[in-house]
């Protein structure tokens, strides 16, 4: 199975930034897609930044030019870098990701990190 540890949420103030990092560890053969979702109170769970193994990445419209994901592959992990943070911004953030697996490819998800940003 594969475990995801997500670090680096808090508090922040609207137009500072904040670094989410989520390691992947566990058995399994390679991870392939590597995404960031959020859910802020009483909305649904939306996909924020996405990154394949082939290095294409995608943003919601909401985040473009202020949000960056990153990975490094040899060690498993997924960043976020999230600046010039809006009040909207506050949500809690999911890492997830597709595993390979023998015979199949399964997604995992991470516990959540809180993200406040305050005006």
């Amino acid at each position: 199975q594969v475990q995801l540890v997500e670090f680096g949420g808090g508090l922040v103030q609207a137009g500072e930034s904040l670094r989410l990092s989520c390691v992947a560890s566990g058995r399994f053969f390679s991870i392939y897609d590597m995404n960031w979702h959020r859910q802020a109170p009483g909305q649904q769970r939306e996909l924020v930044a996405s990154s394949t193994s082939a290095g294409s990445t995608n943003y919601a419209d909401s985040v473009k030019g202020r949000f960056i994901i990153s990975r490094d592959n040899a060690k498993n992990t997924v960043y976020l870098q999230m600046n010039s943070l809006k009040v909207e911004d506050t949500a809690v953030y999911y890492c997830n990701v597709r595993a390979g697996l023998p015979y199949r490819t399964q997604d995992y998800w991470g516990q959540g990190t809180q993200v406040t940003v305050s005006s």
